[in-house]
C-alpha cells in the first residue's frame, strides 16, 4: 500500500473500535470496482478502519427504494450516476451530507459538492474503436455515423441519454448548444429523426464492461464507451483508441441509502475514499479525473493527460446536464423506449 495512503488511513484510526465492522459499498463493477478495490476497499480495511464488503449492481434505483421503504437497509455507501444521485436525494432515499465529516468543500470540484452525493471522479461517455481495424481515426459524431466511411455496426448505450446528445452533435449542432436545442420539441424531433438514420446499425449495450467486448470480438466497428473502460483495455494490450471530441462529462457519488444502521462508518469510508491521496491511486488505476483537486499534483503527466479533465480531452467536451435530464428525462425515457420497440 502506498505510505502516504497508509499515513493517512492510520490517522483515522483513533475514532475507531478495535474490532473494525463490515461495511457494504456497492458498485458498478469492472475495472472501476478493480480501481475502488486497490485505492479504497483494500487501504481502508488493512488500516483496520472497515472491512468493505463490495456489491456489484446496473444503478437499480428500484432496489434501494424497496430498502428504505421496508427499513430493511442493507447497503451502506452506493455510487450512483449523477440523476440518480439527484433523484433519489429528491425522493428522500438518501441522507443528507454532513460535510464536516467527509472534508473541505473547497478542496473538491464545485460540480463534486451536493447535496446528497459526493463526487467520487469525472468521466466521460466517449467515441471508441479498434485501432487495429480502423485505420483513420473517427473526428467527430459525423463519423459515427458515416456507415460508409466505417462500414460495420455501432454500439450505443441502450437509453435516451448521451444517445440524443450525440445525435444531434452528428447533426450539426455544436456541443454548447446541445442541451439548449434538445430542450425544444424541434430539437427532440431532429435528435430521434437523427438517431433513426443510425437505428438498424446498433447494437445496444447495457454494462460497461461490453463496449470493450464488442469491439474485440468485432460485433462493432465503432462504439460509445466509458473512457476508463477503454483505458483499462489498452492496459491489457488491446489496441483499443478513444475520440475525445464531442465527449459528455459527468461525476459518479458516493451515497449513504437513508436508514443504514452503519450510517458513520459510511461517513468515514467516504471521508478516506475523498483524500487526495486516495484518489491519486485510483486515478492511476482507471483514467478517471479525481474530483479532489489537491490529487492532480500527486499524478504525472502522462496519468493526467488520459484523463477527461486534461484539456486537450475537455477542449470539445459537453458536461452532462443533470438539470435537463431530472426535468425532461422520464418523457424522453419514454419515448426512447417506445422508439427503440419499433
Amino acid at each position: 500500500m502506498n505510505k502516504t495512503l497508509a499515513a493517512a488511513a492510520l490517522a483515522l484510526c483513533p475514532a475507531l473500535p478495535a474490532l473494525a465492522a463490515n461495511l457494504t459499498v456497492v458498485n458498478f463493477g469492472g475495472a472501476n470496482a478493480n480501481a475502488q478495490k486497490a485505492a479504497y476497499y483494500e487501504p481502508f480495511d488493512k488500516a483496520g478502519l472497515g472491512k468493505v464488503v463490495a456489491v456489484e449492481y446496473n444503478g437499480e434505483q428500484a432496489k434501494i427504494k424497496a430498502m428504505v421503504d421496508t427499513k430493511k437497509v442493507s447497503w451502506d455507501v452506493v455510487e450512483a450516476e449523477s440523476p440518480d444521485a439527484a433523484r433519489g436525494c429528491e425522493e428522500g432515499l438518501f441522507e443528507k451530507i454532513d460535510w464536516a465529516k467527509v472534508g473541505p468543500k473547497a478542496d473538491f470540484q464545485p460540480a463534486a459538492v451536493t447535496e446528497c452525493g459526493v463526487g467520487i471522479f469525472v468521466w466521460s461517455t466517449v467515441m471508441a474503436y479498434d485501432s487495429s481495424k480502423v485505420k483513420t481515426a473517427p473526428a467527430s459524431w459525423a463519423d459515427f455515423w458515416d456507415t460508409r466511411k466505417f462500414v460495420g455496426k455501432r454500439g450505443m448505450r441502450k437509453g435516451a441519454r448521451y444517445n440524443l446528445e450525440f445525435a444531434l452533435m452528428a447533426d450539426g449542432v455544436k456541443p454548447a448548444d446541445v442541451y439548449k436545442m434538445l430542450a425544444t420539441q424541434e430539437g427532440a424531433d431532429r435528435a430521434f429523426r437523427k438517431l433513426g438514420e443510425l437505428k438498424p446499425q446498433i447494437q445496444w449495450w447495457e454494462a460497461g464492461a461490453q463496449p470493450p467486448q464488442f469491439l474485440v470480438a468485432g460485433d462493432v466497428i465503432l462504439t460509445t464507451a466509458f473512457n476508463g473502460r477503454i483505458s483499462a483495455a489498452q492496459k491489457e494490450g488491446k489496441a483499443l483508441a478513444v475520440g475525445w471530441y464531442g465527449n459528455i462529462y459527468d461525476l459518479d457519488y458516493w451515497v449513504i441509502p437513508k436508514g443504514t444502521p452503519n450510517k458513520e462508518l459510511a461517513y468515514k469510508f467516504i471521508h478516506f475514499a475523498s483524500t487526495p491521496e486516495a484518489q491519486a491511486v485510483y486515478a492511476q488505476n482507471i483514467a478517471y479525473g479525481p474530483t479532489n483537486t489537491k490529487a492532480l499534483a500527486k499524478l504525472g503527466d502522462k496519468v493526467q493527460a488520459n484523463l477527461p479533465t486534461a484539456p486537450a480531452n475537455a477542449k470539445d467536451a459537453l458536461q452532462f446536464s443533470v438539470k435537463f435530464w431530472a426535468d425532461e428525462g422520464e418523457a424522453l425515457e419514454k419515448r426512447f423506449a417506445s422508439w427503440a420497440a419499433q
